[in-house]
């Protein structure tokens, strides 16, 4: 296992004592791909309504348009966002950089497709993205606040 490996693998926090890490969240690639591709899919609709809207008699090239925007931008951010990851420990929900949730501040838990909302009792909202299983996130968040094993 190469150094860069190893600094991947450990939280971007510092642990306080007695804390450990139980699991790791990151973004699935299928599920990052076929995000993307429902969000191309729509933006290449709305492209051709746009343009049948404006009376223009090229429709088809707003499907052209939104299929080479949305796939620009997922090729961008594709590293970025697959690099993204949270840790959950007995204590908090660790995102990147360093962003702590304690798990005693978590009000809900939301699924949006594939992405798990945490929502604060101050308001602030978190997004883990892209989880392949947005239920089993949910599932090991909530047993890791009520004590369980995760």
């Amino acid at each position: 296992m190469s150094t860069k490996d190893i600094a991947r693998m450990a939280p971007t926090s510092t642990l306080a004592d007695g804390e450990t890490v139980s699991q790791s969240f990151t973004a699935d690639r299928a599920t990052y791909v076929q995000s993307s591709a429902w969000l191309a899919a729509g933006a290449m609709a709305f492209g051709m309504i746009a343009l049948w809207a404006m009376g223009n008699p090229h429709v088809w090239t707003g499907a052209v348009g939104g299929l080479a925007a949305i796939g620009v931008r997922t090729a961008y951010l594709m590293s970025e966002e697959l690099a993204t990851r949270w840790d959950l420990t007995n204590l908090r929900v660790l995102g990147p950089g360093t962003k702590s949730i304690r798990l005693s501040e978590i009000k809900e838990l939301n699924k949006m497709g594939s992405v798990v909302q945490i929502v604060t009792h101050s308001g602030d909202k978190h997004l883990i993205k892209f989880q392949a299983s947005p239920e089993a996130t949910i599932a090991a968040i909530q047993s890791a606040k009520a004590g369980g094993q995760v």
